[in-house]
Protein backbone atom coordinates (compact mmCIF):
# COMPACT_ATOMS: atom_id res chain seq x y z
CA UNK A 1 0.00 0.00 0.00
CA UNK A 2 1.77 3.50 -1.43
CA UNK A 3 0.45 6.64 1.45
CA UNK A 4 0.83 9.91 -0.66
CA UNK A 5 2.94 11.77 0.98
CA UNK A 6 1.27 14.94 2.46
CA UNK A 7 1.83 18.34 0.18
CA UNK A 8 2.75 21.58 2.40
CA UNK A 9 0.33 23.94 2.87
CA UNK A 10 0.63 27.01 1.28
CA UNK A 11 1.37 30.15 2.88
CA UNK A 12 -1.52 32.55 3.80
CA UNK A 13 -1.52 35.16 1.52
CA UNK A 14 -0.74 38.79 3.20
CA UNK A 15 -3.64 41.10 4.27
CA UNK A 16 -2.69 43.79 1.32
CA UNK A 17 -3.59 41.67 -1.30
CA UNK A 18 -7.24 41.76 -0.32
CA UNK A 19 -6.79 44.93 -2.15
CA UNK A 20 -6.96 44.04 -5.39
CA UNK A 21 -10.96 42.16 -5.67
CA UNK A 22 -13.36 43.23 -8.50
CA UNK A 23 -14.90 46.39 -7.31
CA UNK A 24 -17.73 45.78 -4.93
CA UNK A 25 -20.04 48.39 -5.57
CA UNK A 26 -20.52 51.14 -7.66
CA UNK A 27 -22.40 54.30 -6.64
CA UNK A 28 -22.87 58.14 -7.66
CA UNK A 29 -21.77 61.07 -5.26
CA UNK A 30 -22.71 60.41 -2.11
CA UNK A 31 -21.82 61.49 1.84
CA UNK A 32 -18.76 59.92 3.06
CA UNK A 33 -18.10 60.00 6.61
CA UNK A 34 -15.19 62.29 8.12
CA UNK A 35 -13.14 61.27 10.73
CA UNK A 36 -11.19 64.40 12.25
CA UNK A 37 -11.49 68.19 10.56
CA UNK A 38 -11.62 68.57 6.95
CA UNK A 39 -9.37 71.79 6.48
CA UNK A 40 -11.49 74.94 5.36
CA UNK A 41 -9.42 75.75 2.73
CA UNK A 42 -9.61 72.51 1.10
CA UNK A 43 -12.58 73.00 -1.53
CA UNK A 44 -12.10 70.85 -5.07
CA UNK A 45 -12.81 66.93 -6.23
CA UNK A 46 -9.98 64.58 -5.80
CA UNK A 47 -9.99 62.07 -8.84
CA UNK A 48 -8.02 58.82 -9.03
CA UNK A 49 -7.99 56.00 -11.71
CA UNK A 50 -6.80 52.30 -11.54
CA UNK A 51 -7.20 49.09 -13.06
CA UNK A 52 -10.51 47.86 -11.03
CA UNK A 53 -11.77 44.40 -12.25
CA UNK A 54 -9.09 41.09 -11.77
CA UNK A 55 -10.89 38.55 -13.77
CA UNK A 56 -12.44 38.69 -17.73
CA UNK A 57 -16.03 36.60 -16.66
CA UNK A 58 -13.68 34.05 -14.58
CA UNK A 59 -10.45 34.10 -16.64
CA UNK A 60 -7.68 35.88 -13.91
CA UNK A 61 -5.71 39.10 -14.84
CA UNK A 62 -2.09 38.05 -15.24
CA UNK A 63 -0.93 41.83 -14.22
CA UNK A 64 -2.11 44.49 -12.46
CA UNK A 65 -2.54 46.63 -15.98
CA UNK A 66 -4.85 44.53 -17.41
CA UNK A 67 -7.98 45.39 -15.23
CA UNK A 68 -10.12 47.82 -16.96
CA UNK A 69 -10.46 51.07 -15.57
CA UNK A 70 -11.92 52.65 -12.25
CA UNK A 71 -12.47 56.29 -11.15
CA UNK A 72 -12.91 57.44 -7.78
CA UNK A 73 -13.99 60.98 -6.87
CA UNK A 74 -14.26 62.30 -3.51
CA UNK A 75 -15.70 66.17 -3.58
CA UNK A 76 -14.66 68.48 -0.83
CA UNK A 77 -17.59 71.14 -0.49
CA UNK A 78 -18.76 73.58 2.28
CA UNK A 79 -21.41 70.99 2.93
CA UNK A 80 -19.41 67.90 3.49
CA UNK A 81 -17.04 65.25 1.50
CA UNK A 82 -18.70 63.38 -0.91
CA UNK A 83 -17.34 60.01 -3.00
CA UNK A 84 -17.88 58.15 -6.25
CA UNK A 85 -16.85 55.05 -7.35
CA UNK A 86 -17.51 53.77 -10.89
CA UNK A 87 -16.39 51.80 -13.67
CA UNK A 88 -15.31 52.87 -16.92
CA UNK A 89 -17.17 52.40 -20.11
CA UNK A 90 -15.05 52.29 -22.74
CA UNK A 91 -16.89 50.99 -25.77
CA UNK A 92 -14.46 47.50 -26.16
CA UNK A 93 -15.43 47.10 -22.31
CA UNK A 94 -18.81 47.52 -23.11
CA UNK A 95 -18.63 44.99 -25.74
CA UNK A 96 -16.60 42.30 -23.96
CA UNK A 97 -19.24 42.91 -20.53
CA UNK A 98 -22.34 42.23 -22.90
CA UNK A 99 -20.61 39.07 -24.36
CA UNK A 100 -20.06 37.18 -20.92
CA UNK A 101 -16.58 36.49 -22.33
CA UNK A 102 -13.07 37.17 -23.17
CA UNK A 103 -12.92 38.97 -26.07
CA UNK A 104 -9.75 41.20 -26.60
CA UNK A 105 -6.19 40.84 -25.21
CA UNK A 106 -4.23 43.73 -22.85
CA UNK A 107 -1.12 43.97 -21.40
CA UNK A 108 -0.35 40.48 -20.43
CA UNK A 109 -3.15 38.69 -21.40
CA UNK A 110 -3.39 37.10 -25.27
CA UNK A 111 -5.87 37.83 -27.33
CA UNK A 112 -8.65 34.67 -27.95
CA UNK A 113 -7.40 32.76 -30.42
CA UNK A 114 -10.88 33.23 -32.71
CA UNK A 115 -10.73 36.70 -32.12
CA UNK A 116 -7.46 37.92 -33.30
CA UNK A 117 -8.51 39.11 -36.59
CA UNK A 118 -11.68 40.08 -35.77
CA UNK A 119 -11.65 43.13 -33.02
CA UNK A 120 -9.65 45.83 -32.35
CA UNK A 121 -7.52 46.61 -29.20
CA UNK A 122 -9.30 47.13 -26.23
CA UNK A 123 -9.20 49.92 -24.31
CA UNK A 124 -8.88 49.74 -20.76
CA UNK A 125 -8.86 53.31 -19.55
CA UNK A 126 -7.14 52.50 -16.74
CA UNK A 127 -3.94 54.83 -15.96
CA UNK A 128 -4.65 58.45 -15.50
CA UNK A 129 -6.94 61.24 -15.57
CA UNK A 130 -6.54 64.36 -17.81
CA UNK A 131 -8.49 67.45 -16.72
CA UNK A 132 -8.18 70.25 -19.70
CA UNK A 133 -10.07 72.58 -20.71
CA UNK A 134 -13.15 71.78 -18.47
CA UNK A 135 -13.42 68.74 -20.12
CA UNK A 136 -11.94 64.89 -18.14
CA UNK A 137 -10.39 62.43 -19.85
CA UNK A 138 -9.34 58.92 -18.76
CA UNK A 139 -5.77 57.34 -20.47
CA UNK A 140 -4.27 54.71 -21.54
CA UNK A 141 -0.98 55.00 -23.23
CA UNK A 142 -1.78 52.50 -26.05
CA UNK A 143 -5.03 54.26 -26.79
CA UNK A 144 -7.14 57.10 -27.32
CA UNK A 145 -8.71 58.88 -24.54
CA UNK A 146 -11.88 57.92 -23.15
CA UNK A 147 -13.78 61.33 -22.15
CA UNK A 148 -15.99 61.25 -19.16
CA UNK A 149 -17.93 63.86 -17.19
CA UNK A 150 -16.56 65.75 -14.90
CA UNK A 151 -20.05 66.02 -13.45
CA UNK A 152 -20.36 62.47 -12.22
CA UNK A 153 -17.93 60.67 -13.98
CA UNK A 154 -19.89 58.80 -16.12
CA UNK A 155 -18.60 57.73 -19.52
CA UNK A 156 -18.95 59.87 -22.92
CA UNK A 157 -16.85 58.20 -25.28
CA UNK A 158 -13.84 57.54 -27.14
CA UNK A 159 -11.93 60.99 -28.51
CA UNK A 160 -8.83 61.82 -30.79
CA UNK A 161 -9.60 65.45 -28.86
CA UNK A 162 -10.14 66.33 -32.89
CA UNK A 163 -6.86 65.87 -33.87
CA UNK A 164 -7.14 63.32 -36.76
CA UNK A 165 -3.13 62.71 -36.31
CA UNK A 166 -3.61 61.20 -32.90
CA UNK A 167 -3.62 56.77 -32.81
CA UNK A 168 -2.63 57.11 -29.39
CA UNK A 169 -1.65 58.73 -26.57
CA UNK A 170 0.11 58.05 -23.36
CA UNK A 171 -1.23 57.99 -19.96
CA UNK A 172 1.36 60.92 -18.47
CA UNK A 173 0.68 63.94 -20.41
CA UNK A 174 2.26 67.05 -18.50
CA UNK A 175 1.51 70.96 -17.96
CA UNK A 176 4.64 73.79 -18.88
CA UNK A 177 3.03 76.57 -17.04
CA UNK A 178 5.30 79.34 -19.04
CA UNK A 179 3.31 78.30 -22.43
CA UNK A 180 0.25 77.53 -20.93
CA UNK A 181 -0.16 73.76 -22.47
CA UNK A 182 0.23 70.36 -21.65
CA UNK A 183 1.81 68.18 -24.00
CA UNK A 184 2.02 64.35 -24.60
CA UNK A 185 3.14 61.86 -26.96
CA UNK A 186 1.99 58.83 -28.45
CA UNK A 187 4.39 56.18 -30.01
CA UNK A 188 3.70 54.23 -33.26
CA UNK A 189 5.87 50.97 -34.16
CA UNK A 190 5.90 49.19 -37.57
CA UNK A 191 8.73 49.29 -40.77
CA UNK A 192 8.69 52.37 -38.90
CA UNK A 193 8.82 53.57 -35.47
CA UNK A 194 8.53 57.12 -33.99
CA UNK A 195 7.41 59.37 -31.29
CA UNK A 196 4.32 61.57 -31.75
CA UNK A 197 4.40 65.09 -30.06
CA UNK A 198 1.01 66.65 -29.10
CA UNK A 199 0.15 69.66 -27.97
CA UNK A 200 -3.15 70.89 -25.78
CA UNK A 201 -3.14 74.43 -25.18
CA UNK A 202 -5.20 76.17 -22.91
CA UNK A 203 -8.61 77.42 -24.32
CA UNK A 204 -7.30 76.52 -27.97
CA UNK A 205 -7.06 73.09 -29.75
CA UNK A 206 -5.21 69.81 -29.52
CA UNK A 207 -2.84 69.62 -32.60
CA UNK A 208 0.13 67.34 -34.28
CA UNK A 209 3.66 68.89 -33.16
CA UNK A 210 5.10 66.42 -35.37
CA UNK A 211 7.23 62.89 -34.83
CA UNK A 212 10.78 61.98 -33.87
CA UNK A 213 12.10 58.67 -34.85
CA UNK A 214 12.84 56.26 -32.68
CA UNK A 215 16.02 54.24 -32.28
CA UNK A 216 14.08 50.91 -33.04
CA UNK A 217 10.90 49.53 -31.18
CA UNK A 218 11.31 50.26 -27.38
CA UNK A 219 8.32 50.96 -24.76
CA UNK A 220 7.80 54.76 -23.49
CA UNK A 221 5.70 54.82 -20.30
CA UNK A 222 6.48 58.79 -19.15
CA UNK A 223 8.27 61.70 -19.91
CA UNK A 224 9.22 64.82 -18.35
CA UNK A 225 9.05 68.13 -20.19
CA UNK A 226 10.66 71.45 -19.54
CA UNK A 227 10.30 75.48 -20.58
CA UNK A 228 12.01 74.30 -23.79
CA UNK A 229 12.29 70.44 -24.06
CA UNK A 230 10.63 67.26 -23.86
CA UNK A 231 13.13 64.77 -22.17
CA UNK A 232 12.48 60.83 -22.99
CA UNK A 233 14.43 58.40 -21.66
CA UNK A 234 14.58 55.24 -24.21
CA UNK A 235 15.51 52.16 -21.95
CA UNK A 236 17.32 49.13 -24.06
CA UNK A 237 14.51 46.91 -24.81
CA UNK A 238 13.00 45.97 -27.94
CA UNK A 239 9.33 45.04 -28.78
CA UNK A 240 8.48 42.13 -31.37
CA UNK A 241 6.84 44.23 -33.48
CA UNK A 242 5.55 41.38 -36.02
CA UNK A 243 4.62 39.46 -32.79
CA UNK A 244 2.79 41.98 -31.41
CA UNK A 245 0.51 43.31 -34.67
CA UNK A 246 -0.18 39.27 -35.11
CA UNK A 247 -1.17 38.73 -31.70
CA UNK A 248 1.03 36.29 -31.07
CA UNK A 249 0.84 36.22 -27.13
CA UNK A 250 0.25 39.43 -25.44
CA UNK A 251 2.29 42.61 -25.24
CA UNK A 252 4.06 41.67 -21.86
CA UNK A 253 5.41 38.38 -23.75
CA UNK A 254 6.80 40.68 -26.62
CA UNK A 255 9.09 43.16 -24.82
CA UNK A 256 12.72 41.96 -24.14
CA UNK A 257 15.28 44.13 -21.75
CA UNK A 258 18.40 43.75 -22.93
CA UNK A 259 20.88 43.82 -19.57
CA UNK A 260 23.63 45.56 -20.27
CA UNK A 261 22.71 47.35 -23.45
CA UNK A 262 23.00 51.51 -23.74
CA UNK A 263 20.02 53.37 -23.17
CA UNK A 264 19.22 56.38 -25.08
CA UNK A 265 18.29 60.08 -23.29
CA UNK A 266 16.29 61.78 -26.14
CA UNK A 267 16.01 65.60 -26.16
CA UNK A 268 13.78 67.12 -28.41
CA UNK A 269 12.89 71.27 -28.65
CA UNK A 270 9.73 71.94 -27.93
CA UNK A 271 10.04 74.89 -30.82
CA UNK A 272 12.29 72.62 -33.36
CA UNK A 273 10.88 68.95 -33.44
CA UNK A 274 12.27 68.44 -36.68
CA UNK A 275 16.12 68.67 -34.63
CA UNK A 276 16.29 66.39 -31.71
CA UNK A 277 19.47 65.61 -29.78
CA UNK A 278 20.51 62.12 -28.96
CA UNK A 279 22.97 61.26 -25.89
CA UNK A 280 24.02 57.73 -24.77
CA UNK A 281 23.24 56.60 -21.48
CA UNK A 282 23.91 53.44 -19.25
CA UNK A 283 21.46 50.90 -18.97
CA UNK A 284 18.21 51.15 -16.76
CA UNK A 285 14.35 51.58 -17.31
CA UNK A 286 12.22 53.82 -15.12
CA UNK A 287 8.68 53.85 -15.29
CA UNK A 288 7.98 57.66 -13.34
CA UNK A 289 9.45 60.76 -13.40
CA UNK A 290 9.53 63.35 -10.34
CA UNK A 291 10.64 66.79 -12.06
CA UNK A 292 13.01 68.30 -14.43
CA UNK A 293 14.31 71.81 -15.29
CA UNK A 294 16.72 74.14 -17.25
CA UNK A 295 20.27 74.73 -15.76
CA UNK A 296 21.55 76.57 -18.32
CA UNK A 297 22.86 74.28 -21.12
CA UNK A 298 22.02 71.19 -18.52
CA UNK A 299 19.17 69.56 -17.52
CA UNK A 300 18.37 67.74 -14.22
CA UNK A 301 15.67 65.28 -14.32
CA UNK A 302 14.63 63.27 -10.92
CA UNK A 303 12.89 59.72 -11.59
CA UNK A 304 12.69 56.38 -10.35
CA UNK A 305 15.53 54.47 -11.74
CA UNK A 306 15.58 50.47 -12.19
CA UNK A 307 18.39 48.26 -12.85
CA UNK A 308 16.47 46.00 -15.08
CA UNK A 309 12.77 45.12 -16.42
CA UNK A 310 12.10 43.28 -13.63
CA UNK A 311 9.52 45.14 -11.89
CA UNK A 312 7.55 44.55 -14.48
CA UNK A 313 7.11 40.58 -12.77
CA UNK A 314 6.78 42.45 -9.26
CA UNK A 315 3.65 44.47 -11.23
CA UNK A 316 2.00 41.44 -12.16
CA UNK A 317 2.75 39.07 -9.34
CA UNK A 318 0.81 41.48 -7.19
CA UNK A 319 -2.40 41.10 -8.19
CA UNK A 320 -1.83 37.33 -7.30
CA UNK A 321 -0.45 38.06 -3.57
CA UNK A 322 3.36 36.72 -4.16
CA UNK A 323 5.67 39.10 -5.94
CA UNK A 324 8.38 36.87 -6.32
CA UNK A 325 11.14 39.70 -6.29
CA UNK A 326 11.64 42.73 -4.30
CA UNK A 327 10.51 46.10 -5.77
CA UNK A 328 13.82 48.07 -6.30
CA UNK A 329 13.16 51.23 -7.40
CA UNK A 330 15.26 54.17 -5.90
CA UNK A 331 14.98 58.10 -6.84
CA UNK A 332 17.81 59.23 -9.02
CA UNK A 333 18.82 62.83 -10.58
CA UNK A 334 19.96 62.66 -13.75
CA UNK A 335 21.99 65.94 -15.17
CA UNK A 336 21.98 65.97 -18.73
CA UNK A 337 24.96 68.73 -20.74
CA UNK A 338 23.75 69.50 -23.92
CA UNK A 339 27.15 70.84 -24.93
CA UNK A 340 29.20 67.45 -23.96
CA UNK A 341 25.85 65.37 -24.71
CA UNK A 342 26.83 63.55 -21.20
CA UNK A 343 24.38 61.77 -19.05
CA UNK A 344 25.31 61.11 -15.26
CA UNK A 345 22.72 59.79 -12.56
CA UNK A 346 23.09 59.54 -8.69
CA UNK A 347 20.64 58.21 -6.28
CA UNK A 348 19.01 60.27 -4.17
CA UNK A 349 17.50 58.58 -1.41
CA UNK A 350 17.76 54.85 -0.07
CA UNK A 351 14.46 53.68 0.06
CA UNK A 352 12.46 51.61 -2.70
CA UNK A 353 9.64 54.35 -3.81
CA UNK A 354 7.60 54.87 -6.82
CA UNK A 355 4.97 57.36 -7.91
CA UNK A 356 6.77 60.52 -6.87
CA UNK A 357 4.66 63.68 -7.46
CA UNK A 358 5.86 67.41 -6.41
CA UNK A 359 3.92 70.69 -6.03
CA UNK A 360 1.88 72.14 -9.16
CA UNK A 361 4.13 75.44 -8.13
CA UNK A 362 7.51 73.38 -8.58
CA UNK A 363 7.01 71.84 -11.92
CA UNK A 364 10.04 72.73 -14.45
CA UNK A 365 11.50 74.59 -11.37
CA UNK A 366 14.61 73.75 -9.40
CA UNK A 367 12.86 72.73 -6.30
CA UNK A 368 13.24 71.30 -2.76
CA UNK A 369 10.51 68.89 -1.73
CA UNK A 370 9.39 65.89 -3.62
CA UNK A 371 6.20 63.56 -2.06
CA UNK A 372 5.97 59.57 -2.88
CA UNK A 373 4.85 55.92 -2.39
CA UNK A 374 7.39 54.02 -0.49
CA UNK A 375 8.61 50.66 1.17
CA UNK A 376 8.95 51.19 4.97
CA UNK A 377 11.19 48.31 5.20
CA UNK A 378 13.46 46.34 3.28
CA UNK A 379 11.29 43.12 3.91
CA UNK A 380 8.44 45.21 2.98
CA UNK A 381 9.51 45.28 -0.68
CA UNK A 382 7.43 42.30 -1.81
CA UNK A 383 4.06 43.82 -1.23
CA UNK A 384 2.41 46.78 -1.95
CA UNK A 385 3.99 50.58 -1.10
CA UNK A 386 3.36 50.51 2.89
CA UNK A 387 4.14 54.26 3.44
CA UNK A 388 3.98 58.10 2.12
CA UNK A 389 7.27 59.79 2.53
CA UNK A 390 8.61 63.51 2.22
CA UNK A 391 12.23 63.63 1.19
CA UNK A 392 13.85 67.32 1.31
CA UNK A 393 15.93 67.36 -1.65
CA UNK A 394 18.51 70.06 -0.20
CA UNK A 395 19.41 68.24 3.17
CA UNK A 396 18.44 64.59 2.33
CA UNK A 397 15.80 64.45 4.95
CA UNK A 398 13.47 62.05 4.58
CA UNK A 399 9.64 62.61 6.68
CA UNK A 400 7.19 59.72 6.56
CA UNK A 401 3.64 60.05 7.07
CA UNK A 402 2.40 58.56 10.18
CA UNK A 403 -0.60 55.78 9.02
CA UNK A 404 -1.78 52.93 11.16
CA UNK A 405 -0.40 49.25 10.74
CA UNK A 406 -1.95 47.32 8.11
CA UNK A 407 -3.00 50.57 6.01
CA UNK A 408 -1.14 50.70 2.50
CA UNK A 409 -1.09 54.06 0.59
CA UNK A 410 -1.29 55.07 -3.17
CA UNK A 411 0.13 57.84 -5.02
CA UNK A 412 -0.17 60.82 -2.77
CA UNK A 413 -1.35 63.69 -4.67
CA UNK A 414 -0.38 67.43 -3.31
CA UNK A 415 -2.76 70.09 -2.38
CA UNK A 416 -1.54 73.87 -2.52
CA UNK A 417 -3.27 76.03 0.20
CA UNK A 418 -4.80 79.00 -1.86
CA UNK A 419 -2.62 81.48 -2.58
CA UNK A 420 0.17 79.88 -1.20
CA UNK A 421 3.50 78.34 -3.51
CA UNK A 422 5.15 77.19 -0.96
CA UNK A 423 6.11 73.58 -1.79
CA UNK A 424 4.91 72.19 1.71
CA UNK A 425 2.36 74.70 2.48
CA UNK A 426 -1.28 72.28 1.66
CA UNK A 427 -1.98 68.85 1.90
CA UNK A 428 -1.55 65.32 0.48
CA UNK A 429 -4.38 63.33 -0.06
CA UNK A 430 -3.65 59.62 -0.69
CA UNK A 431 -6.22 56.82 -0.83
CA UNK A 432 -5.37 54.46 1.80
CA UNK A 433 -6.44 50.57 1.89
CA UNK A 434 -6.95 49.61 5.56
CA UNK A 435 -6.97 45.89 6.28
CA UNK A 436 -8.18 45.70 9.49
CA UNK A 437 -11.43 47.03 8.94
CA UNK A 438 -11.51 45.90 4.92
CA UNK A 439 -12.30 49.20 3.43
CA UNK A 440 -10.80 52.35 1.68
CA UNK A 441 -10.09 56.15 2.95
CA UNK A 442 -8.81 59.14 1.76
CA UNK A 443 -6.31 60.35 4.41
CA UNK A 444 -5.94 64.06 4.29
CA UNK A 445 -2.03 64.82 5.65
CA UNK A 446 -0.47 68.73 6.31
CA UNK A 447 2.49 68.52 3.90
CA UNK A 448 4.53 70.58 6.18
CA UNK A 449 3.63 67.57 9.57
CA UNK A 450 3.16 64.20 7.78
CA UNK A 451 4.67 62.78 10.66
CA UNK A 452 1.67 64.22 12.56
CA UNK A 453 -0.70 61.99 11.02
CA UNK A 454 -3.46 62.59 9.26
CA UNK A 455 -5.96 65.82 10.05
CA UNK A 456 -8.66 64.28 8.50
CA UNK A 457 -9.99 60.69 7.21
CA UNK A 458 -12.98 60.61 4.23
CA UNK A 459 -14.61 56.63 4.71
CA UNK A 460 -16.00 55.02 2.10
CA UNK A 461 -18.19 51.84 3.54
CA UNK A 462 -16.28 49.18 1.13
CA UNK A 463 -13.03 48.32 -0.18
CA UNK A 464 -11.60 50.35 -3.28
CA UNK A 465 -8.91 49.07 -5.14
CA UNK A 466 -5.78 50.70 -5.62
CA UNK A 467 -5.14 53.23 -7.95
CA UNK A 468 -2.06 54.72 -10.26
CA UNK A 469 -2.54 58.02 -10.70
CA UNK A 470 -4.66 60.86 -9.73
CA UNK A 471 -5.76 64.88 -9.89
CA UNK A 472 -6.82 67.21 -8.08
CA UNK A 473 -9.59 69.96 -9.87
CA UNK A 474 -9.93 73.01 -7.49
CA UNK A 475 -13.45 74.39 -7.00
Amino acid sequence: MTTATPQPAAPPLPAWSRAFRNISRQHGFQPLRVEGRIPEALRGTLLRMGAWTFDVHGVPVQHWFDGDGGVMGVRFGPDGVQGTARLVDSRTMVTERRAGRQLYGSYAMPTPLRNKLLNPQKNNANTALLPWNGRLYALHEPNLPVELSPEDLSTLGETNLDCAMMKSFSAHPHRVHSRATVYNFGQHHGRVNTLELYALPDGGKARHMGSVPLPGPTMVHDYMVTDRYFVFFLPAMRIDVLKMLLRIGAFANNVHFRPGAAAEVLVVPIDDVAHPIRIPADSFFNWHFSNAYEDGDTLVVDYVRYPDFASNQWLGDLVRGAPSTDADGMLHRAVIDLKARTFRSEQLMDLSCEFPRVAPSAECRPYQTVYMGAHATREARRGLYDAVVRLDLATGRVTRAALDSGQYPSEPVFVPRPGSRAEDDGWLLTQVFDTKTDTTHVAVLDAERLDAGPVARCHFEHALPPTFHGEFIHA
